[in-house]
């Protein structure tokens, strides 16, 4: 295995920044495109109408039992057949989207019914709207209770990026290999991998940490 190469580091400082920064972009357009819709799906999972509650229940448990790389796949072979083309990294971050919001639906959807039931008939009596009710009332009480399983997710999130390597999404993981066939060197070339995946995840933990705390005092 060896001493760690910190010449490799500085050799390919550039690939590795790349790699980096587009991990980055990739986490962050995943990280809010999942909430908006995992959030979507929650409302749909507890809906009172019928289509959209089974429509969420399916979108769920499709998504959630199918591997995130059959998932990314699907969406970078599947458009050239009617005749489109989504690049590696487009694919990618469509497919990490689908793949986490079903994660973050359970995790709202969970919140939601652990509101007790008495405000949603309390709110609805007053003259509010299911939308009003859910987005003044519900939600917002919903999510300071799952806030530690999101963070999980969001953090499950940016580690599974990497998948993106697979279709040449340009993420570090892409760069990891490459620099690794360009300078027949594994070991150091991951360990430096995994140090920029730290400087994203440690950040994001701590930062769910102090919301969570933030969020406590205010109950």
């Amino acid at each position: 295995m060896g001493a760690i190469q910190f010449n490799i580091l500085w050799k390919y400082w550039d690939l590795y920044l790349e790699g980096f920064l587009n991990t980055l972009q990739v986490s962050v357009i995943a990280l809010i495109g999942s909430f908006v819709l995992g959030t979507l799906i929650a409302i749909m999972r507890i809906s009172p109408v019928k289509p959209l509650n089974w429509l969420g229940t399916a979108y769920v448990e499709f998504i959630r039992n199918i591997p995130i790389l059959l998932i990314v796949f699907l969406f970078f072979l599947g458009p050239s057949a009617l005749g489109l083309s989504l690049s590696g990294f487009a694919a990618g971050t469509i497919g990490l989207t689908i793949y986490t919001a079903s994660f973050i639906a359970e995790a709202i959807r969970a919140g939601i019914q652990a509101v007790p039931k008495g405000q949603n008939e309390a709110a609805r009596s007053s003259g509010l709207t299911y939308g009003q009710t859910m987005g003044y009332i519900i939600l917002p009480q919903a999510l300071k209770m799952v806030i530690p399983a999101l963070g999980n997710q969001f953090l499950n999130l940016v580690k599974n990026s990497s998948v993106l390597s697979v279709v040449a999404g340009l993420d570090l993981m892409y760069y990891a290999d490459l620099i690794s066939t360009k300078s027949f060197v594994t070991f150091s070339v991951y360990i430096f991998v995994a140090l920029f995946y730290l400087v994203i995840t440690i950040p994001l933990s701590f930062g769910v940490a102090y919301l969570e705390r933030r969020m406590a005092r205010t109950h």
